[in-house]
């Protein structure tokens, strides 16, 4: 059958149904209870009275067997869990740099990132908890997805990521964008509901500490997914270069020999291990990630042995 000369196909769907099940088996890490503002699935200080019937999800291991679903069992052969509205939900914020210098690499940084955001919206959504994502640097301005709730907003989340996907074509030359110190402390000072807030950027922005200082003092439990690509990690470059800087649009010209190479890979080191000491004093999980990690071991090993999903 051929093809409507005005056709324009969709976006390729960010996850195939077999990898959201997969998802649903896991959760995100949150090491106190809070009090939400709905009943979900976390444990709370403050007990709910309502037994209404949720949602429900995959049975895992250490789950309480007094919830399993039978009827579900009998038909499908397979265990459930029933999720009621009895234990309160939290906030979980997702915060994307969306800047110029993300929209760089192989794999794509940005495109990493917003797949990533993606895999963690949806398995906060299915374990019944609020989801909040803002793009900072997206076209000067923060780029809200408001708070939303179920496993049924998944669908308007995809949505919202598939459209600040990075353009085919290359990099955008958009316009400067306000400074990352400037808008995590404008979130932080208008975002309510603290809860596990999980920001991924290149940290290629001056004002990085400033921002998760400001962050910190909310109470915010923040885990900083730093992601480089490939060739920012170990470049391979050659001869007389001019290098243009993404962000300023300014230019510096260089020779790449085998000592300059090795300096910059020594200061990029000494820098992720600035940012880990920062971190690790505000008690902020300091991640690094690297775009050339298989997606599948990002989610089910690497996340889970950093803290950021049990």
């Amino acid at each position: 059958m051929s093809t409507p000369e005005n056709h324009v196909p969709g976006p390729r769907p960010l996850f195939e149904e077999a990898f959201l099940r997969k998802l649903e088996r896991i959760a995100i890490l949150s090491n106190r209870a809070v009090t939400g503002q709905m009943q979900g699935e976390r444990r709370s200080p403050k007990r709910g009275q309502s037994v209404e019937f949720a949602d429900f999800r995959p049975y895992t291991e250490g789950d309480d067997f007094r919830r399993i679903d039978w009827n579900a069992y009998a038909r499908l052969e397979r265990f459930f869990i029933k999720l009621f509205v009895e234990e309160e939900d939290l906030t979980v914020h997702l915060l994307v740099d969306a800047s110029r210098s993300m929209d760089w690499g192989a794999p794509n940084k940005l495109e990493y990132a917003l797949r990533t955001v993606g895999a963690l919206g949806y398995i906060a959504l299915s374990g019944l908890d609020r989801v909040t994502v803002t793009a900072l640097g997206k076209n000067g301005s923060g780029s809200n997805f408001a708070p939303r709730r179920g496993k049924q907003q998944a669908f308007a989340l995809f949505s919202y990521l598939q459209a600040l996907m990075p353009p085919a074509g290359g990099p955008a030359a958009g316009r400067s964008t306000p400074g990352l110190d400037n808008q995590l402390r404008y979130y932080a000072g208008v975002a309510t509901q603290p809860g596990p807030l999980l920001l991924l950027s290149d940290l290629m922005d001056e004002g990085w500490a400033e921002g998760l200082r400001a962050l910190a003092s909310r109470g915010f439990e923040i885990s900083v997914l730093h992601i480089l690509s490939p060739d920012e990690v170990k470049p391979e470059l050659t001869g007389d270069l001019k290098l243009l800087d993404s962000e300023t649009m300014s230019d510096i010209e260089i020779t790449a020999e085998y000592d300059l190479i090795q300096r910059y890979r020594k200061s990029l080191a000494e820098w992720q291990e600035e940012v880990h000491r920062f971190c690790s004093a505000r008690r902020i999980n300091y991640v690094p990630i690297e775009t050339s990690l298989p997606f599948d071991e990002l989610l089910f090993a690497w996340l889970r042995r950093q803290g950021v999903l049990k």
